[in-house]
């Protein structure tokens, strides 16, 4: 099957379209969240609160509802998971976009009403918002025993300490992608964002913790403890650079094609994309800045109207065995949140394996951070602050 004719491609453009550069619109609409806690009956339930019984021991039996994006698991994938536990599995890729998803959802999970899944995968943004309002139940360490191979960088999420109730499930990185041919050399710093050489050839990325993170850590600051003052200092700088003629402009995933052509010569971009880019042209790299970049998170977790919390459960501890892991992996071409997946992803693509852009190396991932859940007020100041800049 040629690049152009994978099904994964077509999805992955259409897939990142909501849950990368649609941060901004996720921020925005987040604003209303304080509000939802009070939709149910009663007083609003706390952050992380649990519905989940006392583990009694026995065996997960029954039916599990999963929802998911489309195409974003292996062939086969369910019919081995069915086999292993002997559970049977109600797969649904109906998932489509996170805020439809949380306007659809919002209103029964608030009444503690079947949502009709058991087990889904937000990204973080959504799973940070559900955490807030209570909404998620905790996965019990007894029935999780493969959390040992998540990534310790992803473990102490700001989101959720420890991970109790969120299951990363597949990441993509936020660098820099250039092409060699206009470039004329490697690109390694946000400084080369700014060479002369390049001016009207450079595109920065609208959303705002996307665009500003990696400006924030060539700063000396981190986005994962974001202040106004270190933001600004970012925004300041993207100003500056804008009212200079250096950016061409401000993009979703959208860059693409002005990339591949050479109208743009480094683009603020994703990992994703650029694996994609790659097969076609050559000339295309990506790099995490010196300085560092930011990733981007998906998550399973189980609504607390879950109708089969074991079985839940036994799904999240399946994928998180590596040799089940790598065949999601091979098929996504995501970044792996588990450790030491080298010889698991050569067992079934080493393609995959030696692709730095989805099996990264130790020094790369060293390099980046993760913004925190940002409290509606910063969202909104950060996000209407970058905005005034970007005109997006």
């Amino acid at each position: 099957m040629t690049a152009a004719a994978d099904p994964r491609e077509r999805f992955q453009t259409s897939r990142r379209r909501f849950l990368l550069g649609g941060s901004a619109a996720a921020a925005a609409l987040a604003f209303g969240s304080t509000a939802l806690s009070a939709c149910g009956s009663g007083s609003a339930p706390q952050p992380g609160a649990t519905s989940a019984a006392p583990d009694d021991g026995t065996p997960a039996s029954g039916t599990l509802r999963v929802s998911n994006w489309p195409l974003y698991i292996a062939d086969g994938f369910v019919a081995a998971f069915q086999q292993a536990t002997g559970l049977t599995v109600d797969y649904k890729e109906n998932y489509n976009d996170d805020e439809e998803w949380f306007a659809k959802n919002k209103e029964p999970l608030s009444r503690r009403q079947d949502i009709g899944c058991d087990l889904v995968i937000p990204s973080e943004t959504i799973d940070a918002r559900l955490m807030r309002l209570g909404w998620l139940n905790e996965i019990r360490p007894e029935r999780w025993p493969n959390k040992v191979n998540l990534q310790p960088t992803l473990l102490n999420a700001a989101i959720d300490p420890g991970r109790k109730y969120t299951a990363p499930y597949m990441s993509g990185l936020v660098g820099l992608a250039y092409n060699r041919k206009v470039t004329g050399r490697d690109i390694h710093t946000i400084d080369d964002l700014w060479d002369p050489k390049f001016a009207g050839k450079v595109s920065m990325l609208a959303d705002a913790q996307d665009g500003l993170g990696m400006i924030m850590l060539s700063q000396g600051n981190s986005p994962a403890q974001p202040t106004s003052a270190t933001v600004t200092k970012a925004i300041d700088v993207v100003r500056e650079q804008k009212d200079k003629g250096q950016v061409r402009r401000f993009t979703g995933n959208d860059y693409s094609n002005d990339l591949a052509a050479g109208n743009l010569a480094v683009a603020q971009a994703y990992s994703g994309d650029v694996v994609q880019l790659q097969a076609d042209n050559p000339d295309l790299k990506f790099v995490i800045p010196d300085a560092g970049g930011t990733m981007t998170l998906q998550s399973m977790v189980i609504p607390y109207t879950t109708q089969n919390h074991k079985a839940a459960e036994a799904w999240i501890d399946y994928v998180y065995d590596r040799a089940n892991y790598a065949k999601l992996v091979a098929f996504t071409r995501y970044i792996p949140v588990l450790t030491d997946m080298t010889d698991a992803l050569n067992k079934v693509d080493p393609t995959a394996a030696a692709n730095p852009l989805i099996n990264p190396p130790a020094d790369v991932m060293a390099r980046v951070k993760q913004w925190p859940a940002l409290s509606d007020e910063q969202s909104k100041e950060y996000t209407s602050a970058y905005a005034a800049v970007t005109g997006s």
